[in-house]
């Protein structure tokens, strides 16, 4: 049966039926927009279904165009047009395909960011439906030279210097760049390749023919899984507990950071007052809103989120954000627009923090702030 899943793949590519299943699945992929959980409102439709055509991008990126892990290089799986399970936007995301069976070498100059980690990842939304941890590295423990640069060699077996681990069914690697104040801080610069390199062509018809029904298997899982962790977050609206911290993990997250991750809902007449009465010790934290499909509100043109440095804070040292439609005026300048949307997710990080504190909310009327 092996034997003959090569050729069954080239017929299919050279009678076009692989080419109309992509397609049919990426029709029915679209049902997931429709879902009876979903909102029916026009502008929650429309951003459904553009989400679809932003992780379609991403998928074919990093599944086709960036796929081969002997010849690696970072392409992005979330930035300012494409969006995934809350996106940060303090962040610069870059991803890497890799193969846990080979060694790489990864350099580069550390920047000023003030949040710089580098995680690889097993298994993935097209796949597995996870990206679960299999080694993590961040700045503060690189050694580095005195003009900030590094070598980091990835691989299973330790290495001396910096080294990052890898198992055997390591598949990615993402690095995370997180700013404090983006227009005072140099993002860090680096690049990957393969220190074992593979024979083979740069195009093999079978595996192109599996790299694209991955593809299409990326939108629906990321799609899904992410329209589950909504439904999951309506049993509490407009409150911010702790997050399943193993879930988020396993979704990619970063292990620094303790995510407290819910649903925002709001009338036109309301106001999500969310205080925060303990700031611990901590390299940052920062809020978001999102829309429903958990893809960051746009940042470009919006202020939809906060952090340790752009926040305001209470003669106390605690710190109050409002989330509303309009601008409730001076005596809120923690004020976050929700950009025309009446629902959403939201996310509060403490990112390498000392404790993980608890976030209040209340919904109050608007006319009542």
């Amino acid at each position: 049966m092996t034997q003959n899943k090569p050729a069954n793949l080239e017929q299919r590519l050279l009678d076009g039926s692989l080419w109309n299943e992509f397609c049919d699945q990426l029709k029915a992929a679209g049902e997931i927009v429709l879902r009876e959980t979903t909102p029916a409102d026009p502008l929650n439709r429309a951003e459904g279904y553009r989400y679809l055509t932003r992780l379609l991008r991403a998928g074919l990126e990093s599944n086709v165009e960036s796929s081969d892990p002997r010849f690696p290089r970072f392409y992005q799986l979330a930035n300012e047009t494409i969006k995934i399970g809350n996106d940060n936007p303090d962040n610069i995301y870059h991803n890497a395909n890799v193969d846990g069976t080979l060694d790489y070498r990864l350099t580069g100059n550390r920047g000023s960011v003030d949040y710089l980690s580098f995680g690889t990842k097993a298994g993935s939304y097209a796949t597995t439906g996870s990206m679960q941890p299999t080694g993590q590295l961040d700045a503060s423990e690189l050694a580095l030279a005195d003009n900030g640069d590094f070598e980091i060699v990835l691989s299973r077996k330790p290495q001396p210097g910096n080294w990052l681990p890898m198992r055997e069914d390591t598949q990615s690697l993402l690095v995370r760049q997180t700013f404090a104040d983006r227009s005072r801080e140099t993002p860090a610069s680096y690049r990957i390749e393969c220190i074992t390199p593979q024979p083979g062509r740069a195009l093999e018809p079978e595996t192109f023919a599996e790299q694209l029904l991955r593809s299409v298997g990326f939108v629906k899982g990321t799609s899904s899984l992410f329209v589950d962790w909504m439904q999951r977050y309506s049993s509490h609206i407009n409150q911010l507990p702790a997050d399943d911290q193993q879930r988020c993990q396993a979704a990619g997250g970063d292990a620094a950071i303790h995510y407290l991750q819910s649903y925002w809902q709001l009338a036109p007449d309301e106001a999500l007052v969310i205080h925060a009465p303990d700031i611990p010790a901590c390299q940052t934290w920062n809020f978001q809103l999102s829309n429903y499909w958990m893809e960051s509100l746009d940042y470009r043109h919006f202020r939809i989120s906060l952090n340790k440095h752009t926040a305001t804070y209470n003669a106390d040292g605690s710190v109050t954000v409002v989330v509303a439609h309009a601008d409730p005026g001076a005596r809120y300048p923690n004020w976050l627009t929700t950009a025309d949307h009446d629902q959403g997710g939201m996310l509060w990080r403490w990112v390498d923090a000392e404790a993980h504190p608890p976030v209040h909310c209340r919904v109050v009327k608007f006319r009542d702030l």
